[in-house]
């Protein structure tokens, strides 16, 4: 049995590689980016899904003695880490289907063989992620270059230990996710008391997210069709969706991110977002500000709305009839505080590049950018606590009525 348990883990490491591969490079692609020189298409997406696993891609350059370039980069690219944590947690589960009850041991040796796959494949990923291009400066900036001898190059580097180090939490949380939101999954005979309560929400938030990225799906591609960039439009399904819409959710619900684009540096994103945080300085991100430059925003709460009393009726129901419905919105502010900050970690955005020369100022020349977005988190979780006792409470009254599984009718 070792051996096939072997093999299995090793199918699904590969799969939820060539996963994330695959969108990374449509998504690369959509944006344009197979004009990158020497041949470096292929390791930039590596790159990607180095980032989509929560690994440490590091922005290196090199502009000769008498100039200098800084840079930094902390993004996850979260349409790609959407899908090799489905595509894992699938192959994760498969083998334990069908199954009642299943031992620590058990569980733990399976998800050590997954793990030490994945740790040699994060390590080929980090090592194989790293070039150097040529930036080439123009106009006025090229003259003082060539007068200079200022051959400016960029490119990117891994950082080995963090990148395997972030990578196995990442794996860890998907294993463990799975196991928390399958149903069918068995757990050890310890942990069965916890199900009743954790089990549901865990499954409620992740239904939540994935519904947030459909009606994003639906949204963008209505958009492709209508108004034309379906390039760009692809290039946000395709690496950044959840960057979006996951943010966009906890704005409908009322709170605030502070963000800023500046230069050419950008990613992927709607041209409504970037013009609100192009901005001499930096950018308040809310219903507000949004509603300012487009009237639709406001519809962020009624669609927030429905997806949470949706959630929080769907967790209701897959909970034991008993439960009452405070219960119900205690465990929902629970789960949606937790999960709205799961959002705020992997949904930071920060970008800076810039070339000085002699130690003095950016050189600009269109090599200068920043680019981040962050969350106030005080406004983020005091939110999603309300809407998740409104919504709670809510989904238990609804639920009230509907026969839950395996109960017998009186």
């Amino acid at each position: 049995a070792a051996p096939h348990g072997w093999i299995q883990a090793a199918v699904t490491v590969l799969a939820g590689l060539i996963a994330m591969g695959v969108l990374a490079a449509l998504g690369l692609w959509a944006a344009g980016g197979t004009g990158i020189p020497d041949n470096g298409f292929p390791r930039v997406t590596v790159a990607v899904v180095v980032l989509a696993v929560g690994g440490t891609v590091r922005l290196a350059g090199d502009a000769g003695a008498l100039a200098g370039t800084r840079a930094e980069l902390t993004v996850m690219p979260l349409s790609v880490t959407l899908a090799g944590a489905l595509v894992i947690a699938a192959g994760f589960l498969r083998p334990l289907r069908h199954r009642a009850v299943a031992g620590a041991p058990e569980l733990a040796g399976w998800a050590a063989r997954i793990a030490v796959l994945w740790l040699v494949a994060l390590t080929g990923l980090a090592l194989a992620a790293r070039q150097t291009f040529p930036a080439p400066l123009g106009g006025t900036i090229g003259d003082i270059g060539d007068l200079f001898g200022i051959s400016p190059k960029v490119g990117y580097t891994t950082d080995l230990p963090l990148t395997v180090l972030f990578g196995l939490l990442w794996l860890a949380g998907v294993l463990l996710l799975a196991l928390l939101v399958s149903r069918g999954a068995p757990l050890p005979a310890r942990l069965l008391r916890f199900q009743e309560s954790v089990r549901p929400a865990a499954y409620a938030m992740v239904a939540l997210l994935l519904a947030c990225v459909a009606v994003g799906v639906v949204i963008a591609l209505v958009v492709a069709a209508t108004r034309g960039h379906p390039a760009r439009t692809f290039a946000v399904i395709l690496l950044g969706l959840p960057n979006v819409v996951w943010p966009a959710l906890t704005i409908g619900m009322g709170a605030t991110w502070h963000g800023r684009v500046d230069g050419p540096f950008g990613l992927p994103m709607p041209r409504l977002l970037d013009q609100v945080l192009r901005t001499p300085d930096v950018s308040t991100l809310n219903l507000g500000t949004l509603a300012e430059q487009d009237g639709r925003a406001w519809w962020l709460v009624v669609v927030a709305a429905a997806l949470l009393l949706a959630a929080a009726f769907v967790m209701a129901v897959r909970s034991p009839a008993r439960m009452r419905p405070w219960r119900h919105a205690v465990d929902m502010a629970v789960a949606l505080v937790l999960t709205v900050l799961m959002i705020c970690a992997v949904s930071r955005v920060s970008a800076h590049y810039g070339l000085s020369l002699i130690g003095i100022g950016d050189l600009g020349g269109g090599l200068s950018g920043v680019l981040f977005l962050k969350p106030q988190l005080w406004t983020v979780l005091g939110t999603a606590a309300l809407w998740g006792l409104v919504t709670g409470f809510a989904g238990g009254l609804l639920a009230k009525g509907v026969r839950r599984r395996g109960e017998v009718p009186c």
